[in-house]
């Protein structure tokens, strides 16, 4: 392998992609139990993906929010979801949390978010999100890394 050739770290050491993918699936399954619907999961996958410019898994996270209702426009103004009045108190709470664990602000105003987040999510809510985030985060960060490529749909 050429230095210029892209390294695809979960080609390279599949066992350890098997145990991130295991992960993600057992933070669907958190998320499930706490009550979080699918298209709330796609959106706050879409948003980390947003914030890490992870084109690979905005590809798949848009299309997946997508097949699980969440619409085109919530879509296109969710990188500025704090201007308007379409999402939800929980979606707001839950868009805030990842954000903070996605971006790691100061001390004080991760507090700030935990607290608000606290107030408007169940413990189990705020668990579940605060666990995708940190698992999101991590498959962004393997696709990223591996310069995962986005295919052109065939349609």
């Amino acid at each position: 392998m050429s230095a210029t050739e892209h390294l695809y770290l979960d080609k390279q050491h599949p066992a350890l992609w098997r145990a991130i993918s295991g992960l993600g699936l057992k933070v669907q399954e958190a998320a499930e139990e706490a009550g979080l619907g699918r298209g709330l999961v796609e959106l706050l996958n879409v948003r980390i993906s947003q914030i890490n410019g992870c084109a690979y898994c905005l590809d798949l996270h848009v299309r997946k929010a997508a097949e699980a209702g969440e619409t085109p426009q919530r879509l296109a103004v969710l990188p500025a979801w704090r201007e308007t009045a379409l999402f939800t108190d929980q979606e707001r709470a839950a868009l805030a949390l990842v954000e903070s664990i996605t971006e790691l602000p100061d001390e004080r105003s991760r507090e700030h978010t935990e607290a608000y987040a606290r107030e408007r999510l169940s413990v189990g809510e705020f668990s579940a999100v605060s666990w995708l985030a940190v698992t999101m985060n991590a498959f962004n960060r393997v696709s990223i890394t591996s310069h995962h490529p986005v295919r052109r749909d065939r349609s």
